[in-house]
């Protein structure tokens, strides 16, 4: 018998929800989720918190207004079981008390505010689920957030031998060292060097130079390989699995770091809210593949709201 659930992924930058019919537990490992809806609002829940330490008020509106239509969606789908997690922006703000209350009136649930070390193991389960027979295991899978960086090594049969979070998202970044439009050689030369040092720190923990395939998730690296496929409309079906190399992301990094936002907006594949951050995002992705020796990344939309979806089994 199936089960239908919700799962709900609170970042630093989107608010996503999926709402999903888990196969029947005799079904098989293999045996997908059905997909009854699955939504994504970027809510920016996490600007300003690397400054200030704080969730701004206008933040916290902007995502109880899309909870409350993901709490009428769940209501009319008739989900029984409900699970929201809360990442990096929640962890690091001094006011996560008004956010959890927030929560709480508006979805009736409390949000849960994932470990980063919980982060990365539901990215993995989501992640390695369905992967191509021609993504060699061991896996390192990379998760790019927002406020942070999820790596995590393990295999389908094994699970996670190792994971670690780093604070390298997009939008911590972006307001932490990419203010030009576009930004200058200087602060694109920082932000490397900020991210070459926790990448470097990530591997000294989790093994990812050894693995054998890298998977990217989330919302830069999926934009990133839309535009290195040349789409013209952002389409999941194209980019879940899909494989770019590491010269060609490289390439579209650089694109991306020498536009204006105005020229990254007018992108087919690029979402209006990520059009500031992508640059960050990107650079992120290129120099984990760098740093990792990788050369190529499997992209997959599913993540960790597909893991959280799988943890109501």
């Amino acid at each position: 018998m199936t089960t239908r659930v919700a799962a709900i992924d609170c970042g630093t930058n989107s608010i996503r929800l999926l709402v999903a019919d888990l196969p029947d537990p005799g079904a098989g490992p293999e045996a997908p989720l059905r997909d009854l809806s699955r939504r994504m609002e970027i809510v920016r829940l996490g600007q300003g918190v690397d400054r200030t330490g704080r969730l701004s008020d206008e933040a916290i509106e902007r995502t109880r207004v899309a909870l409350a239509d993901y709490a009428d969606e769940i209501d009319k789908l008739g989900a029984e079981r409900v699970r929201m997690c809360a990442t990096s922006a929640s962890r690091d703000a001094a006011n996560a008390g008004d956010f959890r209350a927030m929560v709480e009136l508006t979805l009736g649930v409390a949000p849960e505010v994932v470990t980063g070390d919980e982060e990365a193991r539901l990215s993995f389960t989501g992640a390695v689920r369905g992967l191509p027979a021609d993504a060699q295991p061991p896996y390192l899978v990379v998760d790019i957030g927002g406020g942070s960086t999820e790596f995590v090594v393990g295999t389908r049969e094994g699970g996670v031998d190792a994971a670690i979070s780093m604070d390298i998202g997009c939008v911590r970044m972006t307001e932490r060292h990419l203010h030009g439009d576009p930004p200058t050689p200087d602060e694109v030369a920082a932000a490397r060097a900020d991210i070459e040092v926790a990448v470097d720190r990530a591997l000294a923990v989790v093994p990812g130079r050894t693995a054998a395939t890298l998977v990217g998730l989330a919302g830069s690296v999926t934009t990133v390989v839309a535009i290195a496929q040349g789409l013209t409309e952002y389409d999941p079906a194209c980019i879940h699995h899909a494989r770019v190399s590491r010269e060609r992301v490289a390439e579209v990094t650089a694109d991306l770091l020498a536009q204006t936002r105005e020229q990254r907006l007018a992108i087919p594949v690029m979402h209006p809210g990520r059009a500031d951050v992508i640059g960050a995002g990107a650079l992120v992705l290129q120099v984990i593949m760098e740093r990792a020796g990788m050369p190529s990344v499997v992209a997959s939309e599913h993540d960790i709201l597909d893991g959280i979806a799988w943890s109501l089994r």
